[in-house]
């Protein structure tokens, strides 16, 4: 695999170096499977070029996560069908997951998600998935596409029926009765505003490990705006971290993708934040090693 000219971050060499580094962040700049507004395909790009202006020391966690060594590599070459999509990034992410190496996948529309979750049951056998979101993404298929990004929980429910939704605000009747039928652990904004939200009890259910799949539009406004379906009433910034340390330090997480992102010359915020979102994630997964002076290698 080729590294990418554009590092994560801008670390020093040392700290990208491909052989040494725990972490590969694989851009996929997919959107063949949207339905509302375009942008996702240059979301990559946008967030890696921001990555440059993220501080590699986190005042919170108190140490540099960076440390644990970020290599980024090329976004592979992308198909033109949904079904060859999701094979490419199976066959990318498997591979890199056959030398040990912890990925995260910059997307691209949601519709990628299936692809990164089906080599992480080739290496694990099985697994959970934790999708925070503003839509529940349960329609069997969404404008005659199987493969949309309407449907992607569809597609994981079919590898694993250990999920957990969260952050939802957005879903169809119909949605909402296959939840109730199957009694699906989905959870609206709604519930954890109004309390009906005990996280620890919830993830003491979920068996590990863990892929977390992140859909920018998650967030409110105010935090991201640019997305392909925005949805009002979303998570705050501190209150996505707060949930995403939990997990963190609760589940075995052994990989995540962030997509959704669009890129719009009028909005650099966006893709900053979610530069920045993305080394939280990381210095959550590694943190407690950093800071104790535990060997990374061992």
């Amino acid at each position: 695999m080729k590294l990418n000219k554009k590092q994560f971050l801008g670390p020093p060499t040392e700290i990208s170096d491909f052989k040494k580094a725990k972490v590969v962040v694989v851009p996929f700049p997919y959107e063949g499977g949207i339905s509302y507004g375009a942008g996702t395909g240059k979301a990559p790009e946008a967030v890696l070029d921001a990555s440059y202006f993220v501080e590699f020391y986190d005042e919170v966690l108190d140490c540099e996560p960076m440390q644990v060594g970020i290599s980024t590599i090329e976004a592979p070459l992308i198909p033109d069908t949904p079904e060859k999509m999701i094979e490419t990034l199976r066959q990318t992410t498997g591979e890199l997951l056959k030398q040990d190496k912890f990925v995260v996948v910059i997307g691209g529309d949601h519709s990628i998600s299936s692809g990164f979750l089906k080599a992480l049951v080739e290496k694990y056998g099985s697994l959970s998935v934790i999708q925070l979101d503003a839509h529940a993404d349960l329609r069997d298929s969404y404008e005659g596409s199987p493969l949309s990004h309407a449907s992607v929980m569809s597609r994981i429910r079919e590898l694993t029926t250990d999920t957990l939704q969260i952050g939802i605000r957005s879903i169809s009747k119909e949605e909402m009765a296959r939840v109730r039928a199957e009694g699906l652990a989905l959870y609206t904004m709604h519930n954890i505003r109004f309390g009906d939200f005990d996280l620890d009890e919830i993830l003491s259910e979920l068996p590990d490990p863990v892929f977390i799949t992140l859909d920018v539009d998650v967030f409110d406004w105010s935090v991201i705006r640019s997305t392909g379906t925005p949805e009002p009433g979303g998570l705050l910034w501190d209150e996505a971290l707060d949930i995403l340390q939990q997990i963190f330090e609760n589940k075995e997480v052994v990989g995540f993708d962030v997509v959704e992102l669009s890129q719009h010359e009028n909005d650099p915020n966006s893709p900053f934040a979610i530069a920045k979102l993305i080394y939280k994630m990381i210095g959550f997964k590694y943190h407690t090693r950093l800071s104790d002076g535990t060997e990374l290698d061992n």
